[in-house]
């Protein structure tokens, strides 16, 4: 007998039906891979839990999967920001399925003032996201270098390419360990929370994907400025190989008092380093500058 599949629970149409109506494949030049499991993005959503007095962000949406995970859910309020202009319609579709749930912003994320969109929003926000692959990075970065700190948002389940999220979470001594460690784990504490083959996607990608949370630690120590963890950082780690006398000259003419004030000695290289030192270099070359 054929293999009887039964109606999403949302009364919707399965997604495959609404990307095959609109015509949507996915485009590699937006990153885009689309889950279309919703028991799997009900998964993901509940990563973000409580949602009922929750509002969410999300970037990416495409035809809308994780959306209508997060919104049968039980999601207060869902506010998307998509790129492209061919999912507009499943979106709406979603929109008049679940009345003042949904805000569909139609734009580029990496141009969005996230605190002027939810200036009205008294309730908490979280960002849940399966993030277009060639801009999850910055997105990050940009999310992690919020000021004023705490953020805007309470916690982050974001999907990445399994090696992005490894970098993330690496440690002190691992080859993965760099910048991207650095900054993710003083202002938050991250981790995988759940890891997705291939074959979980539309089209299947090449790599595995995992998701990473992200709860924002209220007051990172030792305290320093952002810009300037992320300028030692870049040094540093710019010629990962060299001794930190030499790689950090490209930060200081002469590195060797700034290491001798942070208790760092100039022969150790960028990923002997654990966060705390970075944010303690940080914050002494900013002295040291003014």
């Amino acid at each position: 007998m054929p293999e009887v599949r039964q109606p999403p629970p949302d009364g919707l149409p399965p997604l495959r039906e609404v990307i095959a109506a609109l015509e949507i494949d996915a485009k590699k030049s937006l990153g885009q891979n689309f889950i279309l499991d919703l028991n799997l993005t009900r998964r993901i959503a509940r990563l973000a839990a409580p949602l009922d007095t929750t509002t969410v962000v999300e970037v990416g949406p495409g035809p809308g999967g994780l959306t209508r995970g997060l919104l049968m859910e039980g999601a207060r309020r869902v506010i998307v920001v998509e790129r492209d202009q061919r999912c507009a319609p499943a979106l709406a579709q979603i929109a008049e399925a679940y009345p003042g749930r949904l805000s569909v912003h139609l734009g580029d994320a990496l141009d969005v003032d996230w605190p002027a969109v939810l200036s009205s929003d008294s309730c908490r926000t979280v960002i849940v996201a399966n993030l277009p692959y060639n801009v999850a990075t910055r997105l990050l970065i940009g999310w992690l270098e919020t000021e004023p700190w705490p953020p805007w948002w309470s916690q982050m389940a974001l999907m990445f390419q399994k090696e992005v999220a490894e970098r993330i979470v690496a440690q002190p001594g691992s080859k993965a360990y760099g910048r991207l460690a650095v900054i993710s784990q003083w202002r938050a504490t991250p981790r995988i929370a759940l890891t997705l083959g291939p074959e979980a996607f539309t089209p299947p990608p090449k790599v595995a994907s995992a998701v990473v949370t992200f709860l924002p630690r209220r007051e990172p120590m030792p305290e320093c400025s952002v810009q300037w963890l992320g300028r030692v950082t870049a040094a540093a780690f710019g010629q990962r190989r060299k001794m930190l006398r030499q790689s950090l000259r490209t930060l200081v003419a002469d590195p060797l008092p700034l290491l001798e004030a942070a208790g760092v000695a100039p022969e150790l290289r960028a990923e002997q380093l654990d966060v705390e030192t970075f944010a303690r270099l940080a914050r002494i070359a900013e002295r040291i500058a003014r």
